[in-house]
């Protein structure tokens, strides 16, 4: 509708005055886009009925709970934070049930490092285990963000617009600094670098994964993500305590690090079946 056309300027314009994350802004921008592009008509005019009609087709459609949700959330933003205005619509659709994430042993790891051959995708998959890192928070490093000397890196506008700090591993520190002369990389490079002076795309990265994985004869649905959870999950085997997992990880609350306590090896913790003590 060409009367909306303003709606993606004010979304992004409020957004960034209330601290949302570019990532969230760009969701709620595409959801508006779509809600308009069903209900005709013009923003102010929009009811409550408007809306529980909206979300219940996308129920209908087979969208899950978290899916209609963040459509709720978006809504909510347009009518409450940008016009001021309690179109309140209180309803609460069930979330999908949250599953444990696949997480690789040890020993999976090191097979699917060891099944690549390609120097700078091997340094890819070492750094994003060994940092906890995310896909898009890796191809996004520039020179620049390393402090080599004092082995940890920075991520710029995280999830949540958020800066953070990442260790860097002492065992892949001189790989790094190596692969940075070999490529004659200056500060202001991207790290892995892409095609046409960008950064390497996040589907290469997953491609890497996905080939090496089968190369190892790894039979678990590997991707980026599934590193970023081992990371975690072997930090609390190791012992680590959650706070400090919760910070290396640039989780907002501990509730979501604490779902790495449920997959972590009992015997790796040091818990005790009560029976031992009968």
């Amino acid at each position: 509708m060409e009367q909306n056309i303003y709606l993606p300027d004010l979304i992004t314009k409020h957004g960034l005055r209330r601290g949302l994350s570019h990532r969230t802004i760009k969701t709620y921008r595409q959801c508006i886009k779509k809600f308009f592009s069903i209900c005709n008509k013009h923003p102010l005019e929009v009811n409550k009925k408007d809306i529980h009609d909206y979300l219940d087709n996308l129920i209908q459609k087979g969208a899950g709970g978290n899916t209609v949700n963040v459509y709720l959330n978006a809504l909510r933003f347009l009518y409450f934070d940008v016009f001021n205005k309690k179109l309140m619509v209180r309803i609460r659709y069930s979330k999908t049930p949250k599953t444990l994430p696949t997480v690789l042993t040890k020993e999976e790891v090191k097979r699917l490092i060891d099944a690549i051959d390609n120097t700078k995708h091997k340094l890819i998959v070492k750094l994003l285990y060994s940092a906890g890192l995310r896909v898009s928070e890796l191809v996004n490093l520039k020179i620049c963000d390393l402090e080599l000397d004092k082995n940890y890196g920075w991520v710029r506008h995280g999830k949540g617009d958020k800066n953070r700090l990442f260790i860097i591993a002492s065992s892949i520190k001189n790989e790094i600094i190596d692969y940075i002369k070999q490529e004659n990389l200056t500060n202001e490079s991207w790290l892995f670098e892409g095609a046409k002076y960008n950064h390497l795309s996040v589907a290469s990265v997953q491609m890497i994964i996905k080939k090496a994985a089968r190369k190892a004869k790894i039979t678990k649905n590997v991707h980026p993500h599934t590193l970023r959870h081992s990371f975690a999950t072997h930090l609390i085997e190791n012992e680590y305590d959650v706070l400090s997992v919760q910070s290396l990880l640039g989780h907002s609350k501990a509730d979501t690090t604490m779902t790495y306590l449920h997959i972590a090896s009992p015997k790796m913790i040091n818990v005790k079946s009560p029976i031992d003590n009968l």
